[in-house]
């Protein structure tokens, strides 16, 4: 990579930084909105489970962040970010001195009550709490220094701190680069199995004629498997088929029995692992062939076997120097691997299917929502002609390779007018807009990653679903709403749990609205008018309260990732302000023109639809006037039951959504006592 390469991108983040700083309403927090990103970026190529930027300095210590893998292991990030073009260098001394003061959180955390000496309502409580509450089953910290500048140290050794292993990571300029430039692959994972483990691998090799790929068919001893597991973690997963495994943290009931009682017939009861690689050396062990290195390592199926040996071993100290595990090696050459892997990931995973939907970024449904970005432009907004586009960036750096493909200076000034960076957004942010929109903020709290893979197994579960033009307004519709949702409630100076306000607000937007924020209306604006900004501002004040206060005084964040305070979020009673319904798609008013995306209707839901229809308007009113009465069903369905009545009563159609309620209010009606609408 040459200096002009890196000095374009570190510009072109640095205006990334900057755009989404000021986007939030605060630019004193550019560091804060660089930790959030690289985050983002470690997640998606799978370095970490979780994280989430948070900002805390004390004396002698200062982080940036954290998280908690689900194989319990706790991540620690330190940040220096500079805004700096071209970048400066980041020294040894500034190095020492980060990771120091990591370590000394990770210290004052595990060995005293800190969170105490906090403001209870702040995200740093929460932070400090979660780290205090895993502090004992941790066995492994990893501390990642973020920073937009370069740096020279290539190794720092893992240390220990309380019979904890300490493992740094430098993510620098240049490697942020690398990773964020190729696209969906992370950085390939090279392993000597002679200077690590002091011995190769036994093998045996075979290549088809002609074929563009050779085989490998190799025995691992369990405890060389556990020990990349440890290390590398998902890593090791490929990267757009493991969540749907589910092979992260879960430890099979099967294969646990089988460590800790049968070890020596591990490998006659258990399917052993496929993987691929790009290359293989091999040397001579006995006069046999064996495997001494290999680039590129994923395991595309086995990883519930992989993680089960990991941990068997770290909790229940399973002795398993007498478990071996088969495994059928691929090498692909490094051009080819985007292509094939996925294939054989799709085709070796017999236990736990997997479908088209599961490799997400070429799903159809995201390549036709990056065609739509593409091709449809957004409405002149503020007396200007000049039209812009909204960006969707399919596979990461898309943004950063269509700007750097526009050949001059004036070219690259012209692409950023058409697609302004402040209107681009990637896969987990439809995932995080569409989750909160269909009321699932416990989802959408649970991280960027989970709630996309959420997002995925509905989306197959509907079926094929074409987006179209209408279903990309609405798309970008929901992404205004959020993002100024954001902004507004960041005004609000809560204090913390920003996001989790965000996302739970809007889903009680949509729930108290039956989900009739006008929007086309947002489309067509560009932007949420005053009554949604007042509506916005008053459920997030009620929302707050519920958040900061969990039953039990449980972890804030952790609450917010529970059913449980969604249930307690969608019950409270909420005054909505007196413009908001023109910001409404009035019931029975006319109908608003269908969708063909996420909301096509299958036949299964038709016939439905068509059952709630046929309940006659006075029975609707009947039962809204009786639940208001006898205090027997929760307030959004006395709502709901008063709207289903107006669309009767006007002969419109309900949404699937509202039938699906609908039915749910008439079998829940039945069973307090109303029989009048089912008797219809």
């Amino acid at each position: 990579m040459s200096d002009d390469e890196l000095s374009i991108y570190a510009e072109n983040l640095r205006q990334d930084v900057i755009v989404t700083a000021e986007a939030e309403g605060d630019e004193a927090l550019r560091s804060e909105v660089f930790t959030a990103k690289t985050l983002e970026l470690l997640q998606e190529a799978g370095e970490i489970e979780e994280g989430m930027a948070c900002y805390h300095r004390d004396r002698g210590l200062e982080v940036s962040g954290y998280g908690v893998d689900e194989d319990e292991t706790l991540n620690l990030f330190a940040t220096i970010y500079r805004g700096e073009t071209p970048p400066g260098s980041v020294t040894q001394t500034e190095v020492d001195t980060a990771l120091r003061r990591l370590v000394r959180f990770w210290e004052r955390c595990r060995e005293s009550d800190y969170h105490l000496e906090l403001e209870e309502s702040s995200d740093q409580y929460d932070m400090v709490q979660r780290v205090r509450g895993i502090a004992r089953g941790v066995d492994r910290v990893r501390l990642f220094l973020l920073t937009d500048g370069v740096s020279r140290v290539e190794h720092i050794a893992e240390s220990e701190s309380g019979g904890v292993a300490t493992a740094p990571a430098i993510w620098d300029l240049r490697r942020l680069h690398r990773c964020e430039t190729s696209g969906q692959r992370r950085e390939p994972i090279e392993i000597d199995f002679v200077e690590r483990f002091g011995q190769p691998v036994p093998c045996l090799y075979a290549q088809e004629p002609g074929a563009d790929y050779a085989a490998y068919m190799a025995i691992f001893p369990a405890e060389i498997l556990g020990d990349l597991y440890a290390q590398y973690g998902p890593r090791l997963l490929e990267l757009n088929v493991r969540s749907f495994l589910q092979a992260r943290g879960k430890v099979n009931k099967g294969i646990r029995e089988t460590l800790l009682k049968e070890p020596e017939r591990f490998l006659a009861y258990n399917n052993g692992i496929s993987a691929t690689a790009s290359s293989i050396e091999l040397t001579s062990n006995g006069g046999a062939d064996a495997i001494a290195r290999i680039a590129d390592l994923q395991i595309v199926n086995g990883g519930q076997t992989t993680a089960s040996i990991h941990h068997a071993v770290r909790r229940d100290r399973a002795d398993v120097s007498r478990v071996f595990v088969q495994a059928k090696i691929t090498v692909v050459p490094p051009e080819r691997l985007e292509q094939i892997v996925p294939l054989i990931s799709r085709y070796a995973n017999s236990q736990n299917r997997v479908s088209e939907a599961d490799l997400s970024s070429n799903d159809p449904f995201h390549v036709a929502v990056e065609e739509l970005s593409r091709t449809v432009w957004a409405p002149a907004t503020d007396g200007t002609q000049r039209q812009t586009r909204w960006f969707y960036e399919r596979a990461r750096g898309q943004y950063a390779d269509a700007l750097a493909r526009e050949s001059t200076p004036a070219r690259q000034r012209a692409f950023k007018q058409q697609n302004p960076t402040n209107q681009k957004f990637a896969k987990t942010d439809l995932a995080k807009f569409e989750n909160t929109w269909d009321q699932l903020p416990h989802e959408v709290s649970r991280g960027a990653q989970k709630s996309f893979v959420l997002f995925m197994q509905r989306l197959r579960q509907r079926g094929g679903v074409k987006p179209d033009p209408a279903y990309f307004h609405d798309l970008v519709a929901k992404a205004i709403l959020f993002r100024r949702a954001e902004r507004l409630v960041a005004a609000q100076n809560f204090g913390g749990y920003r996001a989790n306000i965000v996302t739970y607000s809007l889903a009680l937007l949509s729930q108290k609205t039956a989900q009739r924020v006008d929007l086309d209306r947002i489309w067509r604006e560009q932007d949420i008018g005053r009554g949604l900004s007042e509506a916005i501002v008053e459920i997030s004040h009620r929302i707050h309260p519920v958040l900061a206060d969990p039953p039990g005084g449980a972890n804030v964040t952790e609450y917010a990732k529970r059913e449980a305070c969604w249930t307690r979020v969608r019950e409270l009673e909420v005054s909505l302000p007196g413009g908001l319904p023109a910001e409404l798609v009035t019931l029975g008013g006319g109908p608003r023109r269908r969708r063909t995306g996420i909301d096509t209707v299958q036949p299964e839901e038709r016939a439905l639809i068509d059952e709630v229809a046929a309940v006659p308007s006075d029975v609707w009113f009947a039962l809204a006037n009786w639940a208001k009465e006898t205090n027997s069903l929760q307030p959004w369905q006395r709502s709901l039951s008063f709207g289903l009545g107006r669309l009767a009563g006007g002969e419109r159609t309900p949404s699937r959504k509202q039938a699906t309620e609908g039915k749910r209010i008439l079998e829940e009606a039945d069973r307090l006592g109303f029989s009048a609408g089912l008797a219809a």
